[in-house]
């Protein structure tokens, strides 16, 4: 079958660096599903991005659609035959729908019924009749933001300027925000020229003679190249912030990296300092010396070419000098301002018009920390040092430093607290009780740290919900689920013998709703959630991770490794009948009463008496197990006395004091069991 190339570009003003890949990786996807539903065969797909343009190139794009041959099912052989065998009006009127005669049907059984059907053939459309369709695909891409431009009504990233969307040599008419489709696109906004188009494969080298490297990947690599060749000639160390590197890739069309220098007097300053300004407002890299110092130089990728980069250099060092000049002011005159005057100044800063102020807040957070060191049974020292951090975490954001720099806070409250003497324990949880703002960031290092970190985010996850700022579909203007999902990784990678009940109890009672039993469900369903992501996440099947979540909520290392050893187990021959044996105990016991007391003497033969031992015995042998694959074998043992039981023994027997005693018996045994998982949510076949 004959083929040509298909070109697709959208050409736009500048779209945010944080927003292109994802665009691209839409615009390609899209375009390849709907060549497959369309049944048109192609061959590469490949997309390129810049910031000023999306595009995909498709080679080998068939000009026709497959022919297909499809069986149309129609009504049942009892409706399209009649009594005598003949074609009923029904059995006419399908064959006619479908462009064929009666002759043409045939029948087929389906689940044991036979049904009319004919083949009906359908020519495939020439590719180029359809491809105006994919306007449809350019106006269904997805962004973050929006905007309008003009009078129009349309809607998108960033206002459309040029649109090329060719097939071979021709044009595939349409229009979008009156841009009609062309062959005409742009090179580099400053360097380079308008281009007309004669084919999609010259798209590439084309764009590349006016100063455009398209390919995401090969722009990448240029700055990798370019980058290391500088640190090669000044026997410099580049750390490459991967990030970083990333979003100066979707700054610019055709990058040219140079560095520039500032003052040394200027790293004085925290590292920490010098990198923000460098990396989080000028996207620049940070150069260190061979044993990972700082050097008061510094890495820039410019859009453009070599021309007057001598220019660009003293531009970029000048801007640099005013960032650091300023940042050498705000870090000297912070340190005039003591902690507490600091504190003081949390008075009058509102976290939230229902919550009271950040103040209120640090002493919910302090209250928090301090019971949550009680469940942990932390020293006297350890207990004060808690105390202290907690008090002070926040004092640095009301710091000239913080309020130009967000991303210090704790990081400055660390340094700041050393300088006014605090103690090394204290001054490092405050820096760590951010952590972990993302998935894959670390949890803090210390025990005090770590404390504070879960109070503080327990405060604003319970406070918020108190309120009724609970997250909804993609809605979370607050990072609740991130908030929790760093509790559930610290309390996972601690291996702290607390649990999540225990813990939201503790910051409900410091928010004054320790009674809101609908918060608190609220709650319990919203860590469910991150409880489940963690253990499907471990590879365990949906149905365990189901039993162990409707169980008991025992410390977050335990719950994952009683999914751990169901999984592991429910490859076991035995786990079948363990699992059906424990699930029955379940199920009767739910028609228990609430007391549990047994009673020996109401005993009327031998399994009772059997069944009642090994239960003392397995509950006093999971008290002392040393593993929870202990705890699951304990449990796994009894499945043969649980068998015996329920076959010579009538739990729901007509004696009512019997029945009683027999569910009880049942009751306690059932507890048990919860404690590990519920059994009844697993899939045994």
């Amino acid at each position: 079958m004959s083929s040509r190339d298909l070109l697709l570009e959208i050409g736009l003003e500048e779209i945010p660096a944080r927003f292109v890949l994802d665009a691209i990786d839409q615009l390609q996807g899209k375009i390849k599903e709907w060549l497959t539903e369309r049944k048109i065969e192609f061959g590469e797909v490949r997309a390129f991005s810049t910031p000023r343009r999306l595009a995909v190139l498709v080679s080998h794009v068939a000009e026709s659609q497959q022919d297909t041959e499809l069986e149309v099912k129609g009504p049942t052989k009892k409706i399209a035959l009649d009594q005598e065998g003949n074609w009923s009006k029904a059995a006419v009127g399908f064959s006619k729908s479908q462009g064929a005669q009666v002759d043409d049907i045939f029948f087929k059984e389906i689940k044991g019924v036979e049904y009319a059907f004919v083949q009906k053939f359908e020519k495939g459309q020439a590719t180029e009749k359809i491809l105006p369709d994919l306007k449809e695909i350019i106006t269904s891409l997805h962004f973050p933001n929006n905007m309008h431009w003009g009078n129009l009504s349309t809607r998108y990233i960033r206002p459309i300027r040029w649109i090329v969307a060719l097939f071979g040599q021709n044009v595939i008419p349409f229009n979008i925000a009156n841009i009609d489709a062309g062959n005409k696109t742009y090179g580099h906004r400053f360097l380079g020229n308008e281009i007309h188009l004669t084919s999609p494969k010259e798209y590439e080298q084309l764009l590349l003679s006016q100063y455009v490297i398209a390919d995401y990947e090969k722009r990448k690599t240029a700055i990798e190249e370019q980058i290391a060749k500088l640190a090669e000639e000044h026997q410099w160390v580049i750390p490459i912030d991967q990030a970083l590197l990333e979003e100066v890739t979707n700054l610019v069309e055709y990058p040219t990296a140079f560095y520039g220098s500032f003052q040394k007097s200027f790293l004085e300053l925290p590292k920490e300092v010098l990198i923000t300004s460098m990396k989080e407002h000028q996207r620049y890299f940070p150069v260190e010396d061979q044993d990972h110092h700082l050097l008061p130089y510094f890495i820039a990728v410019r859009n453009g070419d070599h021309r007057e980069l001598e220019k660009v250099m003293k531009g970029n060092e000048k801007v640099l000098r005013a960032r650091l000049q300023d940042a050498d002011f705000f870090y000297h005159e912070d340190q005039k301002l003591t902690i507490e005057q600091a504190l003081k100044k949390l008075n009058h800063i509102v976290y939230h018009e229902k919550l009271g102020t950040l103040s209120e807040k640090v002493k919910r957070v302090t209250w928090i920390a301090k019971e949550i060191a009680h469940t942990l049974d932390v020293t006297d020292v350890e207990h004060a040092l808690i105390s202290r951090a907690a008090e002070i975490s926040k004092f640095d954001l009301v710091t000239n430093m913080v309020d130009e720099f967000p991303e210090l806070q704790g990081i400055m409250g660390e340094k700041y607290a050393l300088l006014q003497g605090e103690k090394p324990e204290v001054a490092q949880a405050i820096k760590e009780h951010y952590q972990p703002i993302h998935p894959e960031d670390p949890v803090p290092s210390s025990m005090i740290g770590s404390v504070i970190s879960i109070a503080d985010k327990l405060d604003s996850i319970v406070s918020s919900f108190s309120i009724g700022l609970i997250p909804t579909g993609s809605q979370d203007p607050y990072a609740l689920r991130r908030q929790a999902a760093g509790i559930v990784k610290i309390l996972q990678v601690k291996n702290w013998n607390v649990t999540l009940p225990a813990l939201l109890e503790i910051a409900l009672k410091g928010s004054q709703q320790e009674n809101n039993q609908e918060v608190y469900q609220q709650l319990k369903k919203f860590f469910r959630l991150r409880l489940n992501y963690l253990l499907e996440e471990k590879g365990i099947r949906y149905d365990i991770v189901e039993a162990i979540l409707d169980s008991e909520w025992t410390s977050i290392p335990q719950i994952l490794q009683r999914a751990e050893v169901l999984e592991s187990n429910s490859q076991q021959p035995d786990f079948k009948a363990v699992v059906e044996s424990l699930s029955r105990v379940l199920n009767i016991a739910s028609k228990a009463e609430e007391t549990t007391f047994v009673d020996q003497k109401l005993f009327e033969n031998e399994y009772e008496k059997t069944l009642y031992k090994e239960w003392q015995q397995v509950e006093d042998l999971i008290k002392h197990a040393d593993s929870v694959e202990a705890h699951y074998q304990a449990l796994a043992a009894l499945e043969p006395m649980i068998s015996s039981y329920f076959d010579h023994t009538m739990v729901m027997t007509e004696n009512e004091s019997v029945k009683r005693n027999r569910l009880a018996q049942m009751k306690n045994l059932a507890k048990l069991i919860y404690q590990f998982a519920d059994m009844n949510k697993i899939i045994v076949k």
